[in-house]
Order: structure tokens, then sequence, then C-alpha cells
């Protein structure tokens, strides 16, 4: 990398790790609604509808705020505020539908879950060389879209099916994203230091 290049990724990366809780912060949200799926899976189609909608939103939320604090240090904050975009979409447009069938609501989510799945892949290839453990990112956005694609093949299965697949993935996506949360505020403590 060239020298003189060398304080704006630094500065970059510390940016990105100063806000390591937001990402914390979705972690423990997706950890949140995976459990109450598990631990209500009787849910009638209008509940699953409305946590899927409160989750959506506010994970798009916080994708927008990470967008926003950082447009100015991260040359690709575009993608982050996308990301946002798709999910206080998908959470929008379950709001205005509450009496949305079970098929288009499976469709609704993977569509979410397939383009997230995407623009986290992207996110985490754009900055591979900015964050350590980047995998991590790549590793929910994999998830998203296996989860997605999961999903768009078995449309017809029941809403306490859907509960449990979606309750899994926002248990693991969650998870993922709280370990790269820590990963990323370790990293820029190291980076202080140096």
């Amino acid at each position: 990398m060239p020298e003189a290049l060398r304080p704006i990724v630094r500065q970059l990366a510390m940016n990105f790790c100063e806000r390591w809780w937001i990402m914390m912060i979705r972690g423990i949200a997706a950890v949140v609604f995976g459990v109450l799926c598990f631990t209500m899976p009787g849910l009638v189609l209008t509940s699953l509808v409305f946590l899927f909608g409160a989750y959506a939103i506010l994970d798009g939320v916080f994708g927008v705020s990470l967008a926003l604090f950082g447009r100015k240090e991260i040359e690709d904050w575009w993608v982050l505020l996308l990301w946002g975009l798709v999910g206080i979409g998908a959470g929008v447009l379950t709001f205005a539908n509450p009496q949305i069938t079970e098929l288009v609501l499976v469709f609704y989510i993977a569509a979410w879950a397939l383009a997230s799945g995407v623009l986290q892949i992207a996110l985490a290839i754009r900055l591979r060389k900015e964050i350590e453990g980047e995998w991590l990112l790549i590793a929910a956005g994999v998830l998203s879209i296996v989860t997605g694609v999961a999903l768009m093949a078995r449309p017809d299965q029941g809403a306490v099916a859907l509960v449990w697949v979606i309750g899994s993935y926002a248990i693991a996506f969650g998870i993922v994203l709280a370990v790269l949360a820590l990963k990323t505020r370790s990293f820029g403590k190291r980076l202080a230091q140096m």
C-alpha cells in the first residue's frame, strides 16, 4: 500500500472499529428474535408478520446508521446504506400488508435474505484489507443466501416450519455478528496502540 494511503486506511479502520457496538446490537437483536421464534412456535401468521417486520426495520435502521456515520471515511458506504434500505423496505412492506398469505411472506423474507446476503458479501470483500475477521461477514452473507434459497425452494411449508427456519437463521446470524463485533472491537484496540 502506498505510504500516503496508510493514514487514510488507518482512520477508516479506526472509525469502523469504534462503531463495533452497532454490529453487537444487531447481533443481539437477531438472537432475541430467533429465541422468540423457538419459544413461541405456535405463532399465528400475523404475529410472525409483525415480528419479522420489526426485526427487518430495526436491522435496516442500524445498517443505514452505520453507513451514514461512516460515509466520509468509507468509500463504499452506499453498500451499507443499500443493505439497510433493503431491510427497512422489507419491514415496511410487511407492516403495510399484515394480511399477506404465508406464501407471500415466505417470498418477502427469502428476497430480503438473498439481497442482504449478497450485500454482506460485497461489503466484506470491499473491507477485507481494512478489517480483521471479514470471513465472519462473508459467512453471515452465505447463511443469508442459503436461508433465502431454502425458503424459495420450499414455500409451501407451514407457518411453524417457517418460524423454525427463520429462528435458526436469526440465531446463527446474530451469533456471527456478535463475534465479528467483538473481533472488530479487539482489532480497534490493537490499532489504537500502533
